[in-house]
């Protein structure tokens, strides 16, 4: 005869690794499942410069693009000079499967000139598409 303990843990392995079991639990204890209101992101444009601007030194941020969140998307609030891009990101630049994806994190975000040309289109575009949601 088996050890009843034995049994017990192999039952409570295989509960935890099986779909729907603990990770419906988790589902359920989401507090971000979905988008909230869009304004619920915005922020006032002169404190989104300003916080956009924190990401860099002063000498590289003064003369960087910076955008800031709007109904339709970023849209560029300051025309720069050195071909760096900030602004403040917002949580969907994670993973979407990540339970974070909808909070309401802020944070600042420079982008080099060649990152601006690229890594940064990818995160514009998926807030487009999650703007107009």
């Amino acid at each position: 005869m088996r050890n009843p303990v034995t049994i017990f843990v192999f039952v409570f392995l295989a509960l935890a690794v099986l779909p729907g079991g603990f990770q419906q639990a988790r589902a359920q204890a989401d507090p971000y499942p979905a988008m909230a209101p869009l304004d619920e992101y915005l922020m006032p444009k002169d404190a989104e410069i300003a916080l956009a601007r924190s990401a860099a030194p002063a000498s590289v941020a003064d003369g960087a693009t910076v955008m800031v969140l709007g109904r339709q998307g970023y849209t560029t609030a300051v025309q720069g000079t050195n071909g760096f891009l900030c602004y403040v990101e917002r949580s969907w630049a994670r993973t979407t499967n990540d339970p974070e994806f909808w909070t309401k994190m802020r944070a600042p975000n420079c982008f080099n000139p060649a990152a601006a040309t690229t890594i940064a289109q990818i995160y514009l575009t998926k807030t487009w598409r999650n703007s107009r949601s």
